[in-house]
């Protein structure tokens, strides 16, 4: 899924004011100050299509809308048929053009796939990740992608995801949930579910688990490390890019001081654990974990002990920033959706309970084998709902090596910077039908009760094309481990008033986290 090898921009039009200098502050002030007069003077607008107005162009609409840009973004998209040109102050390079059309969608991301790479500014936003993967155009894309390619689909790799995400719900997820239960305290199961696939990351990748998943909920460096890199990089989406690469090279400012903070600590991490790799292993064995494999099998064009480590140190951090987070936002959108669709939640319960009738005495009831997790058609189409609704990557960013005409009939200039709504696909009627806003699993499923293709411009939660998710088998065994396991053994109930919704982030997580309530089923051991 997004979180385990979608190669697209993380990225979000959310805009911070904390870190801008006067000018830029004073300009954006008396852009809202602007709008307001308008809105005062002549009401409350009947579409929601921003004026363009001279110098300030769409901006004031925008950051009239900020608090609520998702769902602004999605009636923009619906309003102007699936595609819109936002053009922003001349002096933010703040132009885009926004679609959600899967006609568009298939153009960009395949039949013209080589006019819409990341683009340099992508790269420059996301300087931590190096020169790995998910950052990568080119030949240098190629290669990379070619050899994980070769990992990831190995039968001994995925053998080895399937065991590990088994132990760590049974002998780390399940005991917390247990224990959260007995206390009868509320809980933040956005906070257990990050927990959970950062651990499991971090042992696919590393080989190493932090054991961030515990009762006690300790602060993880390397964790708090990313989170800090993330926010940084989110910050530099919303500030003139001479501005925060100033800031970057002086290291002033809060958020470059966490960024290099955090690189330091990422650094360290992984100089570690490549260290101990190398002291402690065979490199003639067949290793399992992704570093390890890595460093049996440095490509032929990395010579030399530095060029080498970088190559380890760029290909670990892109994995981890991919991986950690977008699935553990994924199973918290799919528990919040069962908790407002309960028919759905005993659907799959039902379904779990006629694999246990067919398993053997002596299996173990607190886990489902990989093998019967596959048989689940509707537990697997939950998710798919529930990722459909709530993409962990909301938007893509793309940029035009070219000049181009979009099948929708929107002209593209050379360099000119698509943004891509995989939030607003999932929620469009001529896409999805008039039921598109309903959690509806059985859309997913066929009369002959097998699971429905859709094609992957429609439905983007794992890219599309040549870029298309490496990690999705991945994201799939790790989340139906935690869900089937979750749902036989606890019924989960919201905290009444918890104020649940998106938050404006590069990652679609929950504003305030979910607060649940855990109580262990009767008929669960």
């Amino acid at each position: 899924m997004a979180g385990h090898g979608n190669e697209g921009c993380l990225f979000s039009m959310g805009l911070g004011l904390r870190e801008v200098y006067p000018e830029f502050l004073i300009s954006l002030l008396c852009l809202a100050l602007f709008y307001c007069y308008y809105r005062f003077f002549f009401g409350t607008p009947t579409t929601v299509v921003p004026v363009n107005w001279p110098l300030a162009g769409m901006f004031p609409g925008l950051l009239a809308n900020f608090h609520r840009l998702h769902d602004w973004g999605n009636e923009l998209l619906r309003e102007t048929g699936c595609t819109f040109s936002f053009r922003g102050p001349w002096f933010l390079d703040l132009n885009y053009i926004v679609t959600c059309d899967p006609a568009n969608l298939q153009h960009i991301f395949n039949v013209n796939f080589q006019n819409y790479p990341k683009g340099d500014e992508f790269a420059n936003i996301f300087d931590i990740l190096g020169d790995g993967i998910f950052i990568s155009d080119g030949e240098r894309w190629r290669r990379q992608r070619a050899k994980a390619h070769a990992l990831v689909g190995q039968r001994s790799f995925r053998s080895f995801v399937a065991a590990a995400s088994r132990d760590k719900v049974e002998k780390g997820l399940l005991p917390l949930l247990d224990e959260v239960a007995r206390r009868g305290s509320a809980v933040d199961l956005q906070d257990v579910f990050l927990r959970l696939t950062f651990d499991m990351t971090a042992y696919l990748v590393f080989g190493v688990d932090p054991c961030c998943l515990s009762i006690d909920f300790p602060t993880v460096p390397f964790a708090r490390a990313m989170d800090d890199a993330m926010e940084a990089v989110l910050l530099r989406y919303t500030v003139p890019p001479a501005w925060w690469k100033w800031k970057r090279r002086h290291r002033v400012g809060e958020s470059e001081r966490k960024m290099a903070a955090a690189w330091r600590e990422i650094d360290r991490f992984i100089a570690e654990c490549v260290a101990e790799k190398r002291k402690n292993s065979d490199r003639t064995q067949t290793s399992t974990d992704l570093l390890s494999s890595y460093m049996n099998d440095v490509d032929d064009d990395q010579q030399g002990a530095e060029i080498d480590h970088k190559f380890l140190r760029d290909t670990a951090v892109n994995y981890m920033l991919a991986g950690r987070d977008t699935t553990g936002a994924a199973l918290s959108w799919f528990f919040w959706s069962l908790s407002k669709n309960p028919t759905a939640e005993d659907k799959i319960l039902e379904e779990l309970k006629t694999i246990l009738k067919e398993r053997p005495s002596s299996g173990r009831p607190a886990v489902f084998e990989a093998e019967e997790l596959g048989k689940m058609v509707y537990l697997h189409a939950a998710l798919l709902e529930a990722l459909r609704l709530f993409p962990p990557v909301p938007i893509e960013q793309k940029e035009a090596v070219g000049p181009d005409v979009l099948p929708s009939g929107q002209k593209v200039e050379r360099g000119a910077k698509i943004l891509v709504s995989l939030l607003a696909i999932g929620r469009m009627d001529g896409v999805w039908g008039e039921d598109c806003g309903e959690f509806r699993p059985e859309r997913w499923i066929s009369e002959k009760g097998r699971l429905r293709h859709e094609p992957s411009y429609k439905f983007m939660s794992f890219n599309s094309g040549p870029r298309t998710c490496l990690g999705k088998e991945v994201a799939f065994t790790q989340m139906k481990a935690a869900a089937a396991a979750v749902v036989y053994r606890f019924r989960l109930e919201a905290v009444e008033g918890h104020p649940v919704e998106p938050k404006l982030s590069i990652i679609l997580h929950m504003k305030n986290g979910f607060k649940v309530r855990i109580k262990r089923r009767c008929a669960s051991p």
